[in-house]
């Protein structure tokens, strides 16, 4: 395909496709339209406009949720890629694509939100070279993470474009870098979703005790493992309910049983760590107080490790999948919480005035979100993102 096909072809495919005035568009379109508002006011007012972000409460909402929380959420990407090319699990071959797709979404998003809440946004470069911070600065380390960690998705993506533009060619020097790109990009995800929680080792005067502790790294990389299985249950649940004429169904009542066997074995595991913790720093006297039973909530109530673990277990066994659905959106409300309490709510805990997000703030995050899902949705209805890999045309 020459140049200038490419370009007509690429022209073509940014036209709508399908009904527009569709429930999903009703509701995202004033919410972005309205997120674009408030973002011109951030940047010509500053942070203080629209945000309750204080001196004392210098991370927020854009910060607890869009990364901290939306980092966990995109790690199924670099655990099915690790099942698939290197530990050569061929059963989850047909989920690798779409779930490299939102990780490389979430990632391009989620990090492009921290340009929102930087008060001077044009020093987001300080991380990234040392500046102020220094080499041996943990957000130094992250910063790299990321950056390469998008290149490396980036590249794991690249065959998908390349096919949908017909460059048979650049496909298969793509693929060839593959399984490069992949064991680059573990080996980042399991630093920087470690690295995260590593951020927070620095706050161990401000975090409530019962939140902080010195393995929050280690909990970080565990709960990021079920976070992401259980989001690919959700995100792979609906794909097959919308794109199901883009998708080949093939065995996705297997995969999702296999994904919940996952998740329940890696959120025993994190209980089990929690527990330890629990015991060894001897929080018994915590849980008395309110703090005390927010966390129990937490960790039981809501279902961040306990409750939905034993559900997948339940639906594994089973064999229903129902369950295993409600059990995945149980997870990734309680690591919603767990991620939230640690960087916002449990977050200068003895403070006499509290942080609480500004109607502004959310409105942002859920624009960051529908953008997010404008941009999986187009390149799914037009890239074979779902369908099974085509082979080079013997003409081509």
């Amino acid at each position: 395909m020459s140049g200038m096909s490419v370009v007509r072809f690429v022209v073509a495919e940014l036209k709508p496709r399908g009904k527009m005035l569709t429930p999903f568009n009703i509701i995202t379109v004033p919410i972005m339209l309205l997120g674009l508002g408030i973002l011109y006011i951030r940047f010509t007012q500053g942070l203080g406009a629209v945000t309750n972000l204080s001196q004392e409460f210098p991370w927020g909402f854009w910060i607890g949720f869009d990364v901290v929380t939306g980092v966990a959420f995109a790690a199924g990407a670099y655990i099915i890629t690790f099942v698939v090319y290197v530990m050569r699990v061929d059963k989850y071959h047909a989920i690798v694509r779409a779930t490299v797709l939102n990780g490389l979404l979430a990632y391009v998003f989620y990090a492009g939100a921290l340009v929102l809440d930087l008060g001077r946004p044009w020093n987001i470069i300080n991380p990234i070279i040392g500046n102020s911070f220094g080499y041996n600065s943990v957000l130094f380390l992250v910063a790299w993470h990321f950056l390469l960690y998008m290149m490396a998705e980036a590249v794991e993506f690249s065959p998908v474009v390349a096919e949908w533009l017909g460059m048979w060619r650049l496909r298969r020097i793509m693929n060839a870098l593959t399984l490069g790109a992949v064991i680059f990009g573990i080996t980042l995800s399991t630093l920087h979703q470690s690295g995260l929680g590593a951020l927070f080792l620095l706050a161990k005067a401000k975090i409530h005790p019962l939140w902080y502790s010195e393995f929050i790294p280690i909990l970080f990389f565990a709960s990021s493992i079920f976070a992401g299985l259980s989001m690919i249950i959700i995100e792979g649940s609906i794909s097959d309910r919308v794109f199901n004429d883009h998708a080949d169904r093939g065995a996705h009542d297997e995969i999702v049983y296999g994904l919940a066997k996952g998740a329940a074995i890696s959120m025993f595991v994190y209980y089990f760590f929690k527990t330890l913790i629990f015991v060894h720093e001897h929080h018994w006297s915590l849980i008395t107080d309110g703090w005390g039973a927010w966390y129990l909530f937490e960790v039981l109530g809501l279902g961040l490790v306990l409750v939905p673990c034993a559900m997948f277990a339940h639906g594994v066994r089973h064999r229903r999948l129902g369950v295993i659905r409600i059990a995945a959106v149980l997870a990734l409300l309680g690591i919603v919480a767990n991620r939230l309490n640690i960087s916002v709510i449990a977050f200068n805990w003895r403070a006499a005035v509290h942080y609480y997000p500004s109607w502004q703030e959310i409105i942002v995050t859920m624009m960051v979100i529908s953008a997010e899902i404008w941009v999986f949705r187009w390149v799914v209805t037009r890239m074979p993102v779902f369908a099974t890999p085509k082979q080079r045309p013997a003409t081509a």
